[in-house]
């Protein structure tokens, strides 16, 4: 994520808590870190920022016990600053009070509404999304059920530029759908779309004012798809992606363009660029030369340019950063 300063900064979960790499100036080339930040029992984290740069941290925390299921809740911590430190982790509850139940809770995200308010939402036990947001007085509202029924535990999350908020939730053969009317306001639960996606990850990117464009796997055609709602699936690769699809907009030789970055079924970062919204033009992919266990990420860095991370299989942290030659083309990633 890029912070007011126009630096870098690349985090990334592990056993223990959360690591931190941060630029040492806008544009790099090189970076500080990592550094530490622990959080016992993290088993899942989700990252938001919001218009006013801050960094919201989302997670998923679960504490063994000596009998029975374990403690699980969820927990929020705020960096304000590029490089500065991270807040106390604070725990959000759980929207349940019985311990079985409370452990089936899925991993939360977060979305940050332009007032700062931080949204945050999860799976429940039965699959349907529950909510809880910051109120306009800064006090935590309670937990509340968005309804819903057999979600998968990865969701897309979308702040436009309105100050509306979307989410789109996979479940077992469609997928859920809840929007806003205008900033700030009710989720009101909408129509179902009939897809099946597979693996269950789905992205988004906002590729005009108030209109997303999501990406997923098809499952029954096993291809990548894009897909603006109430208008046909645009397929953007013939093999699927393993997790969530990285997409960003970057003006790329005067043109609007969306870029975009997988991993496929071999470990291989794939990337490819398009007219934005004109995914039907023909996307050509090409392997960045990078192999990872995650999903890469893409940015861009305070000189504008185009920057893929990716965590490489042997941990660590790759970056790659796109050169002056025309197009879309990266250098040679370099491990920081």
């Amino acid at each position: 994520m890029r912070g007011k300063d126009g630096r870098l900064t690349a985090y990334a979960r592990n056993e223990d808590g959360v690591l931190r790499w941060t630029e040492e100036r806008p544009g790099g080339p090189r970076w500080e870190g990592p550094e530490f930040f622990p959080v016992p029992h993290l088993t899942h984290l989700g990252i938001a920022q919001g218009a006013d740069g801050y960094v919201h941290f989302v997670g998923r925390r679960t504490v063994p016990v000596d009998e029975g299921p374990p403690q699980v809740d969820l927990v929020h911590a705020i960096q304000y600053q590029t490089g500065r430190p991270v807040t106390a982790w604070r725990s959000l509850g759980n929207p349940y009070k019985d311990a079985e139940r409370a452990a089936r809770i899925g991993p939360p995200a977060a979305g940050v509404a332009p007032s700062g308010a931080v949204n945050v939402f999860v799976r429940n036990a039965n699959g349907g999304m529950m909510l809880r947001r910051e109120g306009k007085n800064g006090k935590w509202e309670g937990w509340k059920d968005l309804r819903g029924t057999l979600g998968k535990e990865t969701m897309a999350v979308a702040v436009a530029e309105s100050g509306r908020i979307e989410l789109l939730v996979p479940g077992i053969s469609k997928a859920m759908r809840w929007t806003q009317a205008e900033p700030g306001g009710a989720f009101e639960k909408v129509p179902n779309l009939n897809v099946k996606i597979a693996g269950g990850a789905v992205s988004v990117l906002e590729t005009a004012p108030d209109r997303n464009t999501f990406y997923w796997t098809d499952a029954a055609a096993g291809t990548l798809t894009a897909n603006r709602l109430g208008t046909p699936a645009v397929t953007i690769a013939d093999t699927p992606a393993e997790g969530p699809v990285a997409a960003l907009r970057a003006e790329l030789d005067g043109y609007d363009c969306t870029v975009l970055a997988h991993r496929d079924r071999d470990g291989r970062v794939m990337l490819a660029a398009c007219g934005t919204e004109n995914e039907s033009g023909g996307l050509w992919w090409a392997a960045t030369g990078e192999r990872t266990a995650t999903a890469p990420a893409l940015a861009l860095d305070g000189k504008g340019r185009v920057v893929l991370g990716v965590i490489g299989v042997h941990g660590g942290l790759y970056v790659a950063r796109q050169n002056s030659e025309p197009g879309l083309a990266l250098g040679p990633a370099q491990r920081v």
